[in-house]
């Protein structure tokens, strides 16, 4: 590979990334959300009774003290609310709440209009294309920095 190429392959994904991160922030902004929260928020929905923390963190590939503060974060939220567990009262299972699951739409319709606004206007071939070279990328890169680093969703 040319040195040229491998300045433009790095400036192209570093900009890409900071730009697509920004793109959401702004997005994510207008629903009351910071990065990060989007993903959490669709992860505790989707498990519909709640999950532990550490169930949470694991699903997200973050560290259970990470889910922790990502959650106090938003603790004023009233996005969420913990349910102790009967049978480990050191545990509490967190399950999102009527306000939280109705910001789902608006969450999945965000990461829509943002993907449409960065892709869509490429023929399906080249979408395709460059989602398949993107995805291959990610798991070389998840290679190098191991799973428990790369399984991390919310970027995002």
């Amino acid at each position: 590979m040319e040195f040229a190429e491998v300045v433009r392959i790095n400036r192209t994904l570093n900009k890409g990334a900071k730009l697509y991160r920004a793109a959401k922030a702004r997005k994510l902004a207008a629903l009351g959300l910071h990065p990060g929260q989007d993903v959490l928020l669709w992860v505790l929905a989707e498990a519909g009774d709640g999950m532990t923390v550490s169930e949470l963190a694991a699903r997200l590939g973050i560290e259970p003290p990470t889910a922790t503060r990502s959650l106090a974060r938003m603790d004023k939220s009233e996005l969420f609310r913990r349910v102790p567990v009967p049978t480990d009262r050191r545990q509490v299972r967190v399950v999102t709440t009527e306000r939280g699951r109705d910001l789902i739409p608006a969450i999945e319709r965000a990461w829509a209009e943002l993907a449409e606004e960065t892709l869509g206007h490429l023929p399906e071939e080249t979408r395709m294309l460059v989602i398949a070279a993107l995805e291959e990328a990610n798991d070389r890169l998840r290679h190098i920095v191991g799973d428990a680093a790369a399984a991390v969703l919310a970027d995002d």
